[in-house]
């Protein structure tokens, strides 16, 4: 199911030159603006929670997850590059399950990490606050790669309408209407951060066991339809 020569072209697509520097940008600032915040306002538990949610979870994940998820194979499909790739003996499934794997170390990285260091930089990970949304930052992440993977097999805007999801649908529906919330990926990986805190500082509309439950059947789901729909291009010649 994992192909090695299918991964090692999918990070060097997504780690090139320009990609990098676009992944790399979000993580600095987030880590600059948690400096600043930490020397005006001192270690301060609610400040932490407040930026890392608002910054790091609701902003950074999911554009990273645009970037990495439509960047593993979209930019192929659009070039018609993909064409080689479905030529070798390879199973299109296992070429989605690869990339998917590689999307979702990429976004891991490039949001993850910096969401730790951010927290430790906050507040020491004063009441478990750089781990918890260290976490949900981790499982964000496979859910967006693989929302987000699906959407550059079935569309050439996959930038555009990740990014509309991103911003528009998480970023401001997931926070302020309440009936979103429930369908938001945000929301589910806050589940998991208010589990790890135990505590009020992190809280979310959806329950641990929802929040669980459709985290799986999203990411399972997506990979699924990426597969089939990548089974579905046919190249000059088949049948």
């Amino acid at each position: 199911m994992y192909d090695p020569t299918v991964a090692r072209l999918t990070y060097r697509a997504l780690l090139g030159r320009r990609r990098a520097l676009i992944l790399g940008a979000l993580p600095l600032l987030l880590i600059v603006i948690s400096v600043i915040v930490r020397a005006l306002a001192g270690a301060d538990d609610q400040t932490a929670s407040d930026l890392l949610g608002g910054i790091a979870l609701a902003t950074m994940v999911p554009i990273i997850g645009v970037i990495a998820g439509t960047g593993a194979i979209g930019p192929e499909i659009d070039d018609g590059s993909v064409v080689y790739l479905l030529s070798k003996p390879i199973k299109r499934p296992t070429i989605i399950f690869t990339k998917l794997i590689v999307a979702i170390a990429v976004t891991m990285v490039f949001s993850a990490v910096p969401t730790m260091i951010s927290g430790l930089i906050l507040n020491g990970n004063g009441q478990q606050i750089a781990v918890a949304y260290t976490v949900a930052a981790l499982v964000a992440s496979i859910a967006y790669a693989a929302l987000f993977l699906l959407l550059g097999t079935v569309s050439r805007h996959a930038v555009v309408f990740g990014l509309v999801y991103a911003l528009v649908w998480e970023a401001l529906f997931g926070s302020l209407v309440e009936g979103a919330r429930t369908l938001s990926v945000q929301q589910w990986s806050l589940a998991v951060a208010h589990e790890v805190t135990g505590g009020e500082l992190v809280t979310s509309d959806v329950g641990i066991t929802t929040a669980t439950v459709l985290l799986v059947a999203v990411t399972v789901l997506a990979t699924w339809y990426a597969g089939q729909k990548l089974r579905s291009l046919t190249l000059a010649g088949e049948e």
